[in-house]
């Protein structure tokens, strides 16, 4: 059985989607999937859209496999009920794969069950989140995350993603493939959600540092040490270090690396020129860096993300 949690005010396609995902596999592998909404709000709970679901209290969730948390604007309220947490954990502690989508996650971290492992939330709230949750692991750039029995996904449309994960598990690669099929998406999305987030949450138009992104983002294959940064902006290394990692959330070089990572992805997803070209010509000298940069942005390495984009 596979239980959706939903709150108030919750995103309605985040739990939506991977409901489609599940009865759409259950079908095609002949094994009609049980899916219960549940609430600690039982009965009629409210979208952030207005459209509401019916769901059964907290306890008939005792029985599932798998528990999904949805996000939306009613997380943090959602996140501050003792009830639900309660729930989690019993469900984590008997061995149930629990998962969010979106800012679920929020309720993942409040009940203590991504501390210390790797997680994922909608690109939007990393900052916030990384303050929040100091002793998560984030992996802001992933569309989902699996650590053990937990995981987390991207933005709305990415618990679509971790549920075909979960088919995959449960049912195999064809079955998931055919559930992406009917469902007309891909079944494994190239890339991280640098795709949708611009510069990888690094495009503060209002902050000082913003003329200094453009500019280095034009001269990558400059070598854009932390000293010549910080004399661009004219400000002291140190001070420069703390006060870019304060606005940004991520330290210069880091920045660096990410804005390396956006540009190799678009010239190597739709071009034809060599691995190594590319990583020479934005600063990575040598194509190993970029490959390893890659692998922890995307889990990929640049030809596998070429081979999928030549694919789609």
């Amino acid at each position: 059985m596979i239980a959706i949690l939903v709150f108030p005010d919750f995103q309605l396609l985040d739990a939506a989607g991977p409901i489609s995902a599940f009865e759409i596999a259950g079908r095609i592998a002949r094994t009609p999937a049980s899916i219960k909404i549940v609430s600690a709000t039982p009965g009629e709970v409210r979208s952030s859209s207005g459209v509401a679901v019916m769901a059964r209290g907290l306890k008939a969730a005792s029985g599932a496999h798998t528990l999904i948390v949805a996000g939306g604007e009613g997380v943090h309220a959602a996140a501050t009920c003792k009830r639900t947490l309660a729930m989690l954990r019993a469900a984590a502690r008997r061995g149930c794969r629990v998962a969010s989508v979106c800012s679920g996650a929020y309720v993942l971290a409040e009940a203590g069950l991504l501390d210390g492992r790797r997680a994922t939330t909608h690109w939007g709230r990393t900052r916030h989140f990384v303050a929040s949750y100091p002793n998560v692991r984030l992996e802001a750039d992933r569309i989902f995350v699996r650590d053990g029995n937990v995981w987390t996904s991207a933005g709305i449309t990415a618990g679509i993603d971790l549920a075909l994960a979960m088919v995959a598990e449960d049912f195999g690669d064809d079955v998931a493939r055919a559930a992406a099929r009917h469902l007309v998406v891909q079944d494994r999305r190239s890339g991280g959600q640098s795709q949708f987030s611009a510069l990888l949450e690094l495009k503060t138009p209002e902050g000082r540092f913003a003329p200094l992104l453009a500019w280095a983002r034009e001269h990558l294959d400059q070598s854009l040490t932390v000293d010549y940064l910080a004399e661009r902006a004219g400000m002291s290394a140190r001070h420069f270090a703390r006060a870019f990692q304060a606005e940004i959330g991520v330290t210069p070089s880091k920045a660096i690396e990410r804005l390396r990572i956006e540009v190799a992805r678009q010239r190597v997803q739709s071009g034809r020129e060599a691995i190594e070209t590319v990583a020479r010509s934005i600063g990575f000298r040598d194509p190993e860096r970029m490959r390893r940069a890659f692998i922890r942005a995307f889990g990929q390495p640049p030809q596998a993300l070429r081979r999928a984009a030549r694919a789609a």
